[in-house]
């Protein structure tokens, strides 16, 4: 009897990995092709992506079909606007899009307001695909624009992992009765006894694997120097969102060369903007308050990078959480961040994950407009005071779960890897 349950649990777990690695190998297409010198993984020098008239045409008839487009644009990678404003970016701004397309709108409506935006490069990273997100992001003319797209959306795979598999556990069920109905993650519930939802999952996939492409695999970015921002597509910049980004790093060189990482954001809105706006302070980095804004370099992402087991198999659905248990740990030196007390990123989002009714973003365009109104006298600071300077430590946090089958944690390591 131990024998036979022995088998069985041995063969689900390989079944598992063969779900994952057929995955994978179905989609390397994506990450490398053998064939070609001037892909993703082996960029020419000087190759800086396609223009727009090289643009795919997205197919949204079936997943198949909008699959081989989602290959397509991330291998040819066409920049929008390179002709139009030709040149090296001075700052690379990479966006996380699911489905709100309205708070889509309003974040493109503040970058189109913001001094200098000509001479950003927008990476918009996409797991969901329509047309009409499509369209509000190729409409764009202010910059040079570039679009990605994760290749494990849901979308793409509604009945199989990494969707949900019509034989995938439910997430309440017990670990007995699951092994009694052998259902296909029986012996991988999370911390917690729940099994995976992959909608929960699919926001940390996209961020890891993005934060990779970004730096791995745009050639864009070959020889780029400078921070890279990551925002989110219910953000809002405020109009100096450049002036202040360039002051941070100045005032990083002269007066915190330690600082890992810039925020240039918090969630206090516009609170005190006037009195705050030339104020930074120092501490070490949180999920729930430094996750707006982040401006990373490329040694914080090789060290990022180094915890790649850690990130992918901690019980933590949520990225951020997973990075602060990270700093510290994995990463011996905590993470240390300049932070702007005076935020230039705020959050119009009034819904998201686990709220998806009520949603009110006319109700965001008119707050952030009233209190842009109020926080004009304070824009444009002429240098930056450190305000304070907290200790820099590792901050434990009891972990979310709904991260415990390892399907996840196989496709998530194989992001970093040339299959």
């Amino acid at each position: 009897m131990r024998f036979r349950l022995l088998k069985k649990n041995l063969l689900a777990l390989l079944g598992v990995s063969f779900v994952v690695v057929t995955l994978l190998i179905s989609t390397r297409v994506l990450l490398v092709n053998d064939n070609d010198t001037t892909g993703p993984n082996n960029v020419e020098q000087g190759h800086q992506g396609m223009h727009s008239g090289d643009a795919v045409k997205f197919n949204f008839g079936s997943p198949t079909e909008l699959t081989q487009s989602v290959y397509s644009a991330n291998y040819k990678q066409c920049i929008h606007n390179a002709d139009t404003f030709p040149g090296e970016p001075l700052l690379v701004l990479v966006v996380q899009v699911h489905n709100r397309p309205e708070y889509l709108r309003l974040f493109i409506k503040s970058l189109e307001k913001a001094a200098e935006v000509h001479s950003f490069l927008l990476i918009f990273s996409h797991d969901y695909f329509s047309e009409e997100i499509n369209a509000i992001v190729q409409g764009i003319t202010f910059c040079k624009v570039l679009q990605i797209y994760f290749p494990f959306s849901t979308q793409l795979y509604p009945s199989e992992f990494p969707g949900k598999d019509p034989k995938d556990c439910p997430r309440d069920l017990s670990k007995d009765n699951a092994r009694k109905t052998g259902c296909l993650n029986a012996e991988h519930p999370d911390s917690y006894g729940h099994y995976r939802e992959a909608f929960i999952t699919q926001t940390k996939h996209h961020w890891w694997w993005k934060l990779h492409f970004v730096w791995e695999r745009v050639p864009a970015l070959q020889g780029y120097s400078g921070f890279v921002i990551f925002l989110e597509e219910d953000n809002y910049i405020l109009p100096d969102f450049f002036h202040y980004y360039k002051s941070m790093v100045e005032f990083r060189k002269s007066s915190c060369p330690d600082c890992d990482m810039l925020a240039l954001g918090n969630h206090n809105g516009l609170t005190d903007f006037n009195r705050l706006s030339n104020k930074v302070m120092t501490t070490g980095w949180m999920s729930t308050k430094h996750n707006i804004g982040m401006a990373i370099s490329r040694d914080v992402y090789y060290k990022l990078m180094g915890c790649h087991e850690e990130f992918c198999t901690y019980d933590d659905y949520n990225w951020d959480w997973t990075l602060q248990h990270l700093s510290g740990t994995c990463i011996s030196k905590p993470i240390k961040v300049l932070v702007a007390q005076g935020s230039r990123v705020l959050h119009t989002g009034d819904c998201g994950l686990h709220e998806k009714e009520n949603c009110r973003p006319e109700w965001a365009t008119q707050k952030v407009e009233e209190s842009l109104k109020t926080a004009k006298e304070g824009l444009f600071p002429q240098s930056l005071i450190l305000q304070g300077a907290e200790a820099v430590e590792h901050k434990t946090h009891m972990k979310n779960g709904g991260w415990g089958d390892v399907r996840d944690h196989i496709l998530c390591k194989n992001y970093a890897k040339r299959l």
